[in-house]
Formats: C-alpha cells, sequence, structure tokens
C-alpha cells in the first residue's frame, strides 16, 4: 500500500509497527506542504469563499480536540445530518483523527429514519446543519440512549429559541476544541499515532430498497485501498488527479461515491473540492466552477440532457437550425466513438474541432463541462443513448461499477478502452468472477467492507469466508474483458411463462426520453409486462404549453390525453426495440412525483419496488384486469 510521505518525526503505532496512513494523515502532511494552496471552496452569501490546507488541517485539530473533551474514545461513532459543505469534511477527518467512525445521514431522511440510524449506530455526538435537521433529531431523540451531545452549524432560527442540555452550536464545539488543545497539546496527534487498519473509518448505510438500512463497516485499510487504486494508480480517471483538477461536490456525502470523490480525491490527491449550494443549484454551479473531474448518477445526466433540449427549444430559429446540424455531426462522432472505444479518429478530430468553435464550446460552457477532462456515470444503470449523446458533444463519458460493500471498487471503463453497455474491467488489484449457474457478479480485493454494523447474519450472506462478496447484481462478460450488468438479482422478472427478463434495459431505454422521469416495469409470475410511468414534469410541462395544453397540477399533466398519446408513442418505439416477450403491454400514469420522504425512493432516488407494488396495486391489478388501452387509471 502506497503511503504519504511524512513531513513531521513518524510515531510508532501503538502496537510497535509502523504509522498508518489515514485520511487525517494524508491532510496534515498536505497542510504541511502546501499550506497556502487552496483545498476547498464554499459559497457564503453569493461568494466563493476558500480553505486553504493550512486552515483546514487547523479546523480538523480543533474538532478533533472537541469529540476528545465529550468524550469520544477509539470505536465510537460520530453522526453527520447535513448538505454538503466545509464542515462535513472538517468533521469526518477529525472523527478518523481520534479514531471514531463517521455516520453519514441522508439530508432527506425523515425523523424515523433518523431515529433508526442513530439508535441502531450508537452515535454519541451528531452534527445537524440547521434548524430543520435539529427538529428531527430532537423529535426521536428520547430512542436515541447513546446520543450525548448534538451539534449544530447554522444557528439560524435556533439560537435564543432552543434550550436542551444536549446542544452546542458550532462555534462552541470549536470553543471547546480550542480549549482542550491548550490543555491538551498533540492529544489528537497521539491518538492518530495509534491508528491501525482494522479501524473502521465510516459506517455507511445502504439505501434500503429492501428492508432496513444496514451499516456497512469500511476501516481505514479499505479507504486507504479505495484511494491507492482511484487515485494514486489513476485507476479512475486514467491518469493521477491532482491538485490542478476540480470537483463538485453535490451528491450526499453519505453516499460511498460522493464520500470518494469529495474526501478521498481531496486528501489523496489534492484535487479541491467545491461545495454545490444545493441540489437544485447544481447546473448553476457547474457552470462556476466548470470541474475537470465529474461523477453523477443517472438521473443526473439525464437531467442535463432534458435541460439542454428545452433550451434549445426555446432558442431563436437560427440557433435552432445551428443546434440541429452540429448534435447531428455530434451523434455521428458518438456513434464512431462508441465503435473506437472512445478514440477519436482523424475525420473526427476535425469534425469535432469545427463543431467546437460553432456550437460544443459554448454548449459544454453553459452545461458546465468545458473543461471536463474525465466524467462518469454510476451508481445505477443508465440508458446508452445518454452517454453517447456526452460523448458526441466531447464530453469523456465512462460507466463505472462499485458498491458501498466493496468501497466503490470494482470495475471502470478505462479511457480509449471503452465499450458502450459495459460498466468496464476490473481495477487492478481486484479479483472479479461471475457465478455460472446463477449469474451473480462476485469481487474479492482488500477494499471489501468488514461487514454489517451488529448484523452478523447479513455479513455471512453476502461474504464469504475467503472473502468474496456477493454484490447481488446478475452480469456477464463481453469479449472476455468488461463486465455488462444485467439487473439485480431481486429484481428479475419471471414471467408465468417461465421467461427471465431484466427490467431495467427496459426501464432505462423509457428513460432515456427526456419525457419520462421514471418507469417501473412489472410482470413477476404475471402473464406479460406492465409499466408505471412518472413523466418529467419540466420537459412535458414545456411540452404541453408550446401546443397550449392547459393544465395545473401535476397529476392533472399526467391525465391529459395528448400526455399520454406522447408516453404511448414512447412506449412503442421502446418496444420495436425489444423481443415481444419484453414489451410493456400496457402502462399506466403515475398519479405523483416519487418521494424519499414518502417511502417511495430512497435517500439515492431509486426506486422501491415492493412499496411501489403496495401503494399503487389498484394501477397494477387494472393493467391485468383485461381492460385495454394505454394509460387510464
Amino acid at each position: 500500500m502506497t503511503a504519504s510521505v511524512a513531513t513531521q518525526p513518524a510515531t510508532a503505532t501503538a502496537s510497535g509497527g509502523p504509522p498508518v496512513t489515514t485520511l487525517a494523515t494524508r491532510v496534515r502532511d498536505r497542510a504541511q506542504a502546501t499550506p497556502k494552496q487552496v483545498a476547498m471552496r464554499q459559497k457564503d452569501f453569493g461568494i466563493w469563499q476558500e480553505v486553504t490546507w493550512a486552515s483546514y488541517w487547523d479546523t480538523v485539530l480543533t474538532v478533533g480536540h472537541a469529540l476528545l473533551a465529550l468524550g469520544i474514545e477509539p470505536g465510537d461513532r460520530v453522526a453527520i445530518h447535513s448538505e454538503n459543505r466545509r464542515e462535513w469534511l472538517f468533521t469526518d477527518v477529525a472523527t478518523v483523527a481520534v479514531r471514531a467512525a463517521t455516520v453519514g445521514l441522508y439530508p432527506t431522511n425523515p425523523a424515523p429514519e433518523v431515529q433508526y440510524l442513530l439508535s441502531h449506530s450508537g452515535a454519541k455526538v451528531l452534527v445537524v446543519e440547521d434548524q430543520e435537521q435539529l427538529d428531527k433529531a430532537l423529535a426521536v431523540l428520547d430512542e436515541c440512549p447513546d446520543l450525548q451531545r448534538i451539534v449544530y452549524v447554522d444557528p439560524k432560527g435556533i439560537r435564543n429559541r432552543y434550550d436542551h442540555p444536549a446542544l452546542l452550536s458550532w462555534d462552541q464545539f470549536l470553543a471547546i476544541g480550542a480549549e482542550h488543545r491548550a490543555a491538551n497539546p498533540g492529544a489528537v496527534e497521539q491518538r492518530m499515532a495509534e491508528a491501525t487498519p482494522d479501524d473502521i473509518a465510516t459506517l455507511i448505510y445502504t439505501s434500503g430498497t429492501t428492508g432496513r438500512p444496514k451499516g456497512a463497516m469500511l476501516s481505514i485499510a479499505n479507504v486507504e485501498f479505495a484511494i491507492e487504486v482511484l487515485v494514486e494508480r489513476g485507476g479512475f480517471t486514467g491518469r493521477p488527479p491532482n491538485p490542478s483538477d476540480l470537483v463538485l461536490s453535490y451528491l450526499p456525502l453519505c453516499h460511498v461515491v460522493e464520500r470518494a470523490f469529495s474526501v478521498w480525491f481531496n486528501a489523496g490527491g489534492g484535487v479541491q473540492v467545491n461545495f454545490a449550494e444545493s441540489i437544485a443549484t447544481v447546473q448553476t454551479n457547474l457552470r462556476e466552477v466548470q470541474p475537470t473531474i465529474l461523477f453523477g448518477v443517472p438521473r443526473i445526466w439525464e437531467r442535463i440532457l432534458a435541460s439542454v433540449q428545452i433550451g434549445l427549444r426555446n432558442a431563436s430559429l437560427f440557433k435552432r437550425a445551428n443546434a440541429k446540424l452540429w448534435l447531428k455531426v455530434a451523434d455521428r462522432i458518438g456513434d464512431t466513438l462508441v465503435r473506437t472505444g472512445g478514440n477519436h479518429t482523424v475525420g473526427t478530430r476535425i469534425l469535432y474541432g469545427i463543431g467546437w468553435l460553432f456550437f460544443y464550446r459554448a454548449l459544454r460552457e453553459r452545461i458546465g463541462m468545458r473543461r471536463v477532462r474525465h466524467a462518469a456515470s454510476g451508481a445505477a444503470p443508465i440508458a446508452p443513448e445518454v452517454l453517447r449523446f456526452f460523448m458526441g458533444i466531447g464530453v469523456p463519458m465512462h460507466e463505472a461499477y462499485g458498491m458501498t460493500e466493496n468501497a466503490a471498487i470494482a470495475t471502470t471503463n478505462r479511457p480509449g478502452r471503452v465499450k458502450l453497455g459495459t460498466v468496464g474491467e476490473p481495477h487492478e488489484g481486484v479479483e472479479l468472477r461471475i457465478d455460472e449457474e446463477t449469474g451473480e457478479i462476485l469481487t474479492r480485493h482488500p477494499g471489501v467492507f468488514r461487514g454489517y454494523f451488529r448484523d452478523p447474519e447479513a455479513t455471512a450472506r453476502v461474504l464469504t469466508p475467503d472473502g468474496w462478496l456477493h454484490t447481488g447484481d446478475i452480469g456477464e462478460w463481453v469479449d472476455g474483458t468488461h463486465v455488462r450488468i444485467t439487473d439485480r438479482a431481486k429484481d428479475i422478472i419471471i414471467t408465468s411463462g417461465g421467461k427471465n427478463i431484466a427490467p431495467s434495459e427496459i426501464e432505462n431505454a423509457l428513460k432515456a426520453s427526456p419525457y419520462i422521469k421514471e418507469a417501473i416495469v412489472i410482470g413477476d409470475r404475471r402473464p406479460y409486462l406492465v409499466a408505471l410511468i412518472g413523466i418529467e414534469l419540466e420537459t412535458v410541462g414545456d411540452w404541453a404549453t408550446r401546443r397550449g395544453i392547459a393544465y395545473t397540477t401535476y397529476r392533472d399533466l399526467s391525465e391529459q390525453p395528448e400526455v399520454i398519446a406522447l408516453v404511448q408513442r414512447i412506449v412503442d418505439e421502446v418496444n420495436a426495440r425489444f423481443a415481444r416477450v419484453s414489451n410493456v403491454r400496457k402502462f399506466r400514469m403515475l398519479p405523483k412525483e416519487l418521494d424519499h420522504e414518502d417511502g417511495e425512493l430512497t435517500a439515492t432516488q431509486k426506486v422501491k419496488r415492493s412499496a411501489i407494488a403496495k401503494l399503487f396495486a389498484d394501477l397494477v391489478e387494472d393493467m391485468y384486469s383485461g381492460r385495454e388501452g394505454g394509460a387510464g387509471a
């Protein structure tokens, strides 16, 4: 394992071995080597504020001392319930420094989920962002016996209104840390020097598409292997990221992928992190930051593509004509790149060079991707058409694969070796095999997690005694080098006729349309496939307005006959691409946008199929009642 070169005398661990490299030692070493370099930026009152590496490490030390002052011992848990911001990283790295484990909560977690995560993890200290998250914690505090203190970052609406002995403001928290630091100099550094590779650095709770979320334990060794593969070996971007690279942090930091990009890339490669103001401002912040490395889940790429299509429809006649021409050229370029693994030919370079002058530069500037040197999609399947679009306009797009339980390390499409429709080749140092009988993908490497917290039975179900992780994903080899994922094992549909069908491929084809946001294909033990479809409100609303179709609400719009006919045409087009057994015979429109708080989506926006089947059972049964027609509820 590659370790950072320390710039201060090394201290042996408690066991007498050499000091262990951790996120905390990496941040410390960067602060000593490049103290004035910018580590992260965050907007305050509309102005980007910079945090240098020296300031970063100084604050981490103070937060670490505050945790010691509050009684945090090795192995304890510290929870964070916040949007992405600098305090998240300060707390995360400081928690590792004092040999405790970070527990991230999704900002959208409702109070019952907050209660479960806090009580199950046994977190002793909770850092919340604002009044909204504090209210959730206070509502369930009596059911979280281990929780001793709650630190709130934004005092708006809290100070002078809340009086509870467990509460501390962030400023009070730092003051406690500063006092402890003055009285106990070197205490955090001493705790750091005692770290072992087996220390649990973080509990990352799975999204819980079925059942309760499970807390995956990632050790320091797991995280260090991920940094070694993704950062030091350049396993993600083709070459190691460095301090000249910029990322935009906007996906929840409690998700393993965003933790990798915002924390591990930052500490391991010196990559500058820029925090988006909110998920709603991502596209605006992309334009401001113009990142060089960009990761997105399929929903993000689909939204950006939809925004491009809406913007072009609202453009002048000349701009629309120009865009139509160069998007056709982009299709041609994209097709060539697909055939060549992402490598340009002389012809496509010339075409793209001309298009850069007349269209692509302006388009990429507008969507915040002018400087992107490596973009990737992961966390869920994505339609190849979406990837081809971005490749065609010059965004180097790569699909990758990993999961919480293997520290996000499994496969990636390497630059110049892209195979569209696959998640790429195994990373160096990763063993991957596909079970011959079940088709399940299994991985084994030093990044595979230590098990589920307080759940040995669940651990035994996914982790073999010799270290193989059962991913639960069904896949196949493509050309003996790349892996194609067909679906989650639990989502495979077996029709009453005995046909095995992977619904995600059909769903992704439907969602490739800018007019469809959600598509849930149903048909297990049924005679044919049906679907519940949710429209994309922004794009369908724009489409309806242009045609003079009046509507008031989401449900009203989705029930318009013209909208139903629009969706029917999309379904027909998708059906034409699949065998008849995989055709969607009927569909019904979802009457509302799916929501995490209503239990229909996970915090990572994945559909909870079992919940959807229950909530909209009447629509499903209606489609199997013998009634003809595509969409009526």
